[in-house]
């Protein structure tokens, strides 16, 4: 929010449908508790809401494909009337999963017609309001597992022209047939797999030249754009490219989370610097690894359990499983105590730049504090400016500035 404040640019927040939906999530949070809370830290960041677009992702028979798909399908329409009555205004249909009574791989006509069923309950849900904005829709799901791959990739293979064409025609196809042709151009968004993941330990780059085939679609369809999920981690230039190509929504989260944990564990050292006796400190690594070895349901799916790399995955693998464990009282309970032991030690800065060199360069040059809360925010916009910077002003090859870009 400081970054889209700082930029003057919209910002778009999603939720998706195991976050936050008509039964709470594992948030708690039912959609009409999502706008307020945002709105609240919009508050307390300075940034005005109307530059704020709530999107719903995801949205679709995900949670209950243990069910069959009749009664997966009611939940998935009760979610897309809730999130689209609380006021979301960014809707993805997400209907490939096969359920409990499909077959393993579902035909693109069936995938289709479910993606219809619950755009038609959204327009249903907004004709029935006096407010409420005509959602746009994004459609498509071929995207990298949720926060990062589980094992190494050694391959990522790009949605192929072929595929993304077909997508597209398809569901243009069902949406007419079922007399929908008015919404069709509201539906402005694919989702496609450009060739960019990152795993534990490693991150594949967007390679443009392979991309070229999928790119090239879109002379097709002048009105769609791309949009692309686990962008975290490539190079600035990769974003920059990315966005010149039409990937016009760029994801990000545990990036994010993951620059968080690095200035956490870097004001950790700098407290174990500065202060006498270990039993003053937070010892904030250390109540991290505790909690995590107590509670591992958050990353043993994803993480050994045992074996010499086990701490070393759990603390720094670049999915950041850890990002769930912020909440949990032990943990925030040693942040706070961490921020207050800083607050009163006045940093030195030869010890700052051992730690923390780009904050120490911008405390030098008067543009940040020293004041812990502070460094770790500037360390999270370190990751957002270099989205922000490929999603601004970007100009094309032939000098045609390029269709607009969010990031996410």
């Amino acid at each position: 929010m400081k970054q889209a404040r700082s930029d003057h640019a919209p910002l778009l927040i999603e939720s998706t449908a195991n976050q936050v939906n008509q039964y709470g999530g594992y948030t708690g949070m039912k959609p009409a508790d999502f706008p307020p809370f945002v709105a609240g830290i919009a508050d307390r960041a300075g940034l005005d809401t109307g530059r704020i677009v709530l999107g719903g992702d995801h949205l679709g028979p995900v949670c209950w494909t243990d069910e069959t798909a009749d009664a997966a399908m009611a939940r998935a329409c009760d979610l897309v009337e809730s999130y689209v009555d609380a006021g979301f205004a960014k809707i993805h249909l997400d209907t490939s999963m096969p359920c409990a009574d499909d077959p393993e791989s579902l035909d693109d006509s069936v995938i289709a017609a479910r993606a219809a069923t619950l755009c038609e309950v959204a327009e249903r849900t907004v004709a029935s309001g006096e407010s409420r904005v005509e959602p746009i829709y994004v459609i498509g799901t071929e995207v990298p597992p949720p926060g990062g791959a589980r094992e190494q990739v050694k391959r990522l293979e790009v949605t192929t022209a072929e595929r993304a064409s077909r997508t597209i025609a398809v569901h243009r196809q069902t949406f007419v047939k079922r007399g929908m042709s008015a919404v069709w151009p509201r539906v402005t968004g694919l989702v496609v797999q450009p060739g960019v993941e990152f795993d534990h330990t490693s991150v594949h780059r967007y390679r443009p030249s392979l991309a070229k085939p999928l790119v090239e679609v879109l002379e097709e369809f002048p009105d769609t754009v791309y949009e692309a999920h686990s962008t975290d981690y490539q190079p600035s230039d990769a974003y920059r490219k990315l966005v010149r190509d039409h990937f016009a929504i760029l994801k990000v989260g545990p990036q994010l989370t993951f620059a968080l944990r690095e200035a956490l564990f870097a004001l950790s050292a700098i407290e174990h610097e500065l202060l006498d006796g270990a039993d003053k400190c937070s010892r904030l690594p250390k109540v991290c690894d505790r909690v995590m070895a107590d509670r591992p349901g958050h990353w043993i799916d994803h993480y050994p359990a045992q074996g010499p790399r086990a701490r070393w995955y759990r603390r720094y693998s670049f999915s950041d499983r850890i990002r769930y464990y912020w909440s949990h009282p032990d943990i925030a309970a040693a942040v706070e105590r961490l921020f207050d032991n800083l607050g009163d030690a006045d940093i030195p800065l030869p010890v700052l730049s051992q730690f923390m060199p780009a904050q120490y360069n911008a405390v030098r040059e008067g543009t940040l504090s020293l004041e812990p809360r502070s460094l770790v925010i500037d360390r999270i916009m370190e990751v957002t400016a270099v989205y922000s910077a490929a999603c601004r002003g970007l100009v094309t090859e032939n000098g045609c500035r390029s269709r607009k870009a969010f990031v996410q």
